[in-house]
């Protein structure tokens, strides 16, 4: 008996070990930096890709923000699926640090672009149909750079994806995913509604500043997330094509993506029905990350909540549950993550690991 067990000993230390997302591991999140060219005008733009690391868990100021990441830190043997998230007008994606972070410990590598022309600090393509049609085609851009990028490449799945879109990122993923934009549909709705300031500035008018352009999907994408999303340019016929897994959070009391007209909308004509939740009180800023007392001070519009809403709560069931939706809707990826044991023939990259 003592035989065959050292002889199984040695069998299962010379094989492939299986990886999964959940839950015996326990990752911290490293960081990398990725510099691409903009498919719109071949300008730089940048992205920062999340992945779970073996090393101590660290934390790395950016900006305001406490990101819960070690820059280089040395990554864990195994191939994950791949998560691209887009974040809102005007905004950052570190704004959702703690759910990328987090989705980076549980098995994913989670690739958050910054948007030009579209970001904190630049608006220059805010309302033209550059960035309507632009945003998802950056995202296309910032997939095939981290499935080109040497540190990255062998640690991902690159026969799919999933696409995590936060208000306006929301739009970006379901064009991604095969929708078609209605222009019509956003101009009858500022007609209708013209006091709504964040999707009528130019009363239904998207500035013409591109005329070459059109939506473009992805093939690789398989999955959404959608937090509060921009949804009011598609119609039942224009999201027949968006046959992939949803799971779709909205606040009933979100006063800028009003649910009526989005998220509501948008899960009743959807071809496969989403995974819906309506957070009871929240408002459209509970989807970012807590906020530190220093933020909290510098933003408090966009830190406070209604009274009732906890936003640390809300923040730990959405990470719970995009963890289990990716894990469960991306499962053939996940059965091929594998980490091998031959360290002595395996090549050392640059993030620490061994690229077998």
């Amino acid at each position: 008996m003592m035989r065959l067990c050292a002889v199984l000993v040695l069998l299962i230390a010379g094989c492939p070990v299986m990886v999964q997302a959940e839950p015996g591991y326990h990752w911290s999140a490293g960081f990398h930096r990725l510099s691409f060219l903009d498919p719109l005008d071949d300008q730089p733009m940048r992205a920062i890709a999340f992945y779970p690391s073996t090393d101590p868990e660290g934390v790395s100021k950016m900006g305001s923000y406490e990101v819960q990441a070690t820059e280089g830190a040395k990554i864990a043997m195994g191939r994950y699926p791949l998560l691209m998230l887009s974040h809102g007008n005007t905004g950052t994606p570190l704004a959702l640090h703690d759910l990328a972070t987090s989705l980076a410990r549980k098995g994913f590598v989670v690739v958050a672009v910054l948007h030009p022309g579209d970001n904190y600090k630049d608006h220059s393509r805010l309302g033209t149909l550059s960035n309507l049609y632009g945003r998802p085609m950056q995202i296309s851009a910032a997939l095939s750079a981290t499935l080109a990028d040497h540190d990255l490449s062998p640690y991902v799945q690159d026969d799919q994806a999933g696409v995590i879109g936060y208000s306006a990122g929301g739009e970006t993923a379901l064009i991604l995913a095969g929708a078609q934009p209605d222009l019509d549909r956003l101009r009858r709705y500022c007609q209708e509604r013209p006091e709504d300031r964040d999707a009528c500035t130019t009363k239904g008018e998207l500035i013409a500043d591109r005329d070459d352009l059109v939506a473009v999907s992805n093939p690789r994408v398989k999955a959404l997330l959608l937090m509060a999303p921009l949804s009011l340019m598609f119609g039942r016929q224009t999201l027949a094509d968006v046959n992939v897994p949803v799971l779709l959070y909205s606040g009933d009391n979100d006063q800028l993506v009003f649910p009526d007209k989005n998220a509501d909308a948008l899960a009743r004509k959807l071809p496969v029905e989403p995974e819906f939740k309506m957070i009871p009180g929240a408002g459209h800023f509970v989807f970012m990350a807590p906020c530190s007392d220093e933020q909290m001070a510098v933003m408090p519009g966009l830190c406070t909540d209604a009274q009732g809403v906890d936003r640390e709560d809300i923040h730990r069931d959405l990470i719970y549950e995009a963890g289990r939706f990716f894990s469960k809707v991306l499962e053939p990826a996940a059965q091929g993550r594998t980490a091998s044991t031959d360290h002595q023939t395996c090549p050392v990259g640059r993030l620490g690991a061994r690229h077998c």
